[in-house]
């Protein structure tokens, strides 16, 4: 993770609750989408290109639908 996405404002899923440490979180500003644990706020970012984000976010959507 380099300097700046340490201090990026980065958010959880409005559906994460309380001390949940189980969640994804994601920053906003940049081209790629950084993401990270949000146990380990520190670690590393994935980066995903745009289009594969939204594919990913599809399918957890579409997962959740049939649960």
């Amino acid at each position: 993770m380099n300097s700046t996405e340490r201090f990026a404002g980065w958010r959880k899923s409005s559906y994460s609750s309380g001390n949940n440490d189980n969640c994804l979180e994601v920053a906003d500003g940049y081209a790629d989408i950084p993401v990270r644990d949000s146990k380990n706020p520190t670690g590393p970012a994935l980066h995903f290109q745009p289009t594969n984000w939204t594919s990913f976010i599809e399918s957890v959507k579409a997962e959740t639908l049939r649960a």
